[in-house]
């Protein structure tokens, strides 16, 4: 026996007349076919199990538009006993960075485990919108989710560093000592914004940035007079 359909919800605008029908939100359009007038999407909420819908005369043009991989905004309602496509809302995006948007999501779940993968596969993916979701993990109250988090930030590199600068004078010694060795890790990307940094720091936080450049081997340059050139002899 079929699984019976969802009831349709109402979209209610705050001071507006009601509209019958919803917004059908989709990461991934599977297949397009304008000739029979269907639309197959990926329903990302049911584990990627996919609905075929028809498509509304009007909204035909705009259906030639999209195309398989698509991310798309669905106006549907029901005619007929079908539901019917009336309007597309087409929001083209890469496959990465559907994934990272379900690890974002993913790295404040309840479950542990859930956050640990999270963790991991952003640093893989290298968002730089990971960056300070990352950085809060840090503080995760599971071990297994922090040290994830400590090896994305690393794989991200640079854009890591600005929102690890401020940890180097974190209270809580594992942070700190987590920030400062993420640094080191990242390396020469990490050199420009340390040193940066120095010119608006507080003298505690300029202690610690000069100590993490001088173990990354690096020495600030002081400016040296200007010699005059001698008169070459002709």
């Amino acid at each position: 026996m079929a699984d019976e359909a969802p009831k349709l919800i109402q979209i209610t605008p705050k001071g507006g007349e009601k509209k019958e029908g919803f917004n059908l939100v989709t990461e991934r359009v599977v297949a397009v076919n304008p000739e029979s007038k269907q639309i197959e999407v990926e329903l990302l909420a049911y584990d990627g199990k996919t609905v075929l819908l028809d498509v509304a005369e009007e909204a035909l043009e705009d259906l030639k538009k999209i195309k398989a991989g698509d991310g798309a905004t669905i106006r549907v309602v029901e005619e007929g006993g079908k539901r019917v496509a009336k309007s597309f809302k087409i929001r083209s995006k890469d496959p990465n960075t559907a994934k990272a948007d379900a690890m974002l999501l993913d790295l404040n779940d309840s479950h542990w485990l859930n956050r640990k993968y999270a963790a991991e596969v952003l640093g893989e993916l290298k968002d730089p919108r990971a960056v300070d979701p990352l950085v809060s993990a840090l503080n995760d109250e599971v071990g297994d989710v922090r040290q994830r988090a400590y090896d994305s930030l690393i794989k991200l590199g640079g854009p890591s560093v600005p929102s690890l600068i401020p940890l180097l004078v974190s209270e809580e010694d594992e942070i700190r000592q987590s920030a400062t060795e993420i640094l080191r890790k990242i390396g020469k990307p990490a050199v420009e914004p340390l040193a940066t940094a120095l010119a608006d720091a507080d003298d505690r936080l300029k202690t610690r940035i000069m100590k993490v450049l001088d173990r990354m081997g690096y020495k600030p340059k002081t400016k040296e007079p200007v010699k005059a050139e001698l008169p070459r002899l002709t």
